[in-house]
């Protein structure tokens, strides 16, 4: 292809019923509306269904649409950074599969990026049918997130996103095996723009992050950008210290002074469960610390490639 104004980069986990519907929005916006020079990734990530066949099926009737098939599950950021290292446009949209990213915003995230910004974020205001427990996790999410992290990320912000080939060509640059494109996307910095959209309902399926992988993927963000849970692990022990000295200095005053012995084995109890379980959750903190350096210094790939479709 000698010229490629966009590419639209899209992980794709066991989506085989809502690949074809995507692909026909997705014309109708690039062909019909913006009228420009286009290539479409799909990178699938070690799904089990159908969903490659059905990529080598739409490159046979286009052959903009591409294809990159992993070796296993490596995951979602390492599905973006398959397609952000193989994306050849000048502007690069990255999206969901599941059509909650509605394909009709590309166009808005362009015309942003032709008055200038250089990242446009597409910022969910509010999501079709989505229940109240999910919109709480979701908030618990980034407030967490924020307030633990040295990087600060809008509510509602996702991987649906336009970022121009600058942008693209310094994030490709970083070695980091533990991803984290929200956090990476504010850390590189270049003018930003935030638009407002409302997702759609899933088209189809399930979602693919329960709670416990948003806790998961909460807590890369966290350690992939700050020490913050560090130093609050040595505000707790010099709080537990304080409170062990005093308790120190009433015990040897109530010995020597009142001649007795402090009174009462739930005092003691007490004590040793908080200042155990506070050495616990430290020692987990750094663990945490020590295993992602371990995982950064083997230095293996970020993914391993099995077939492509060009």
């Amino acid at each position: 292809m000698k010229h490629c104004e966009i590419s639209i980069v899209i992980p794709v986990l066991n989506e085989e019923e809502t690949l074809r519907e995507l692909y026909k929005r997705l014309i109708s916006i690039l062909e019909k509306e913006m009228k420009i020079s286009y290539e479409i990734i799909f990178i699938d990530d070690g799904g089990h269904d159908t969903s490659w066949n059905i990529i080598e099926s739409l490159h046979t009737e286009n052959s903009r649409v591409k294809g990159i098939q992993f070796s296993r599950r490596f995951g979602h950021q390492y599905a973006l950074k398959a397609g952000l290292d193989y994306a050849k446009g000048k502007v690069l949209v990255s999206m969901d599969a599941d059509l909650q990213h509605p394909p009709e915003v590309i166009h808005d995230l362009y015309k942003k990026w032709k008055e200038g910004y250089q990242i446009v974020q597409a910022l969910r205001k509010d999501t079709k049918g989505e229940s109240k427990l999910k919109k709480m996790t979701s908030t618990c999410f980034y407030h967490l997130l924020n307030f633990l992290s040295d990087i600060q990320i809008e509510p509602g912000s996702s991987d649906f996103r336009l970022l121009d080939r600058q942008v693209v060509d310094e994030l490709k640059r970083l070695n980091e095996r533990q991803l984290f494109y929200r956090g990476l996307i504010q850390w590189v910095g270049f003018k930003h723009y935030s638009l407002l959209y409302i997702a759609d309902k899933r088209f189809s399926g399930s979602t693919k992050y329960s709670f416990s992988k948003m806790m998961s993927f909460a807590l890369d963000g966290i350690m992939s950008f700050s020490t913050k849970p560090l130093r609050i692990a040595i505000v707790l022990g010099c709080i537990v210290s304080l409170f062990a000295f005093f308790n120190i200095i009433y015990a040897l005053f109530a010995h020597f002074v009142y001649q007795r012995t402090v009174p009462g084995w739930t005092s003691i109890l007490i004590s040793v469960l908080l200042l155990g379980g506070i050495q616990l959750i430290t020692i987990g903190i750094i663990g945490e610390y020590v295993g992602k350096l371990y995982i950064e210094n083997k230095k293996r790939q970020n993914y391993i490639i099995q077939e492509t479709i060009e």
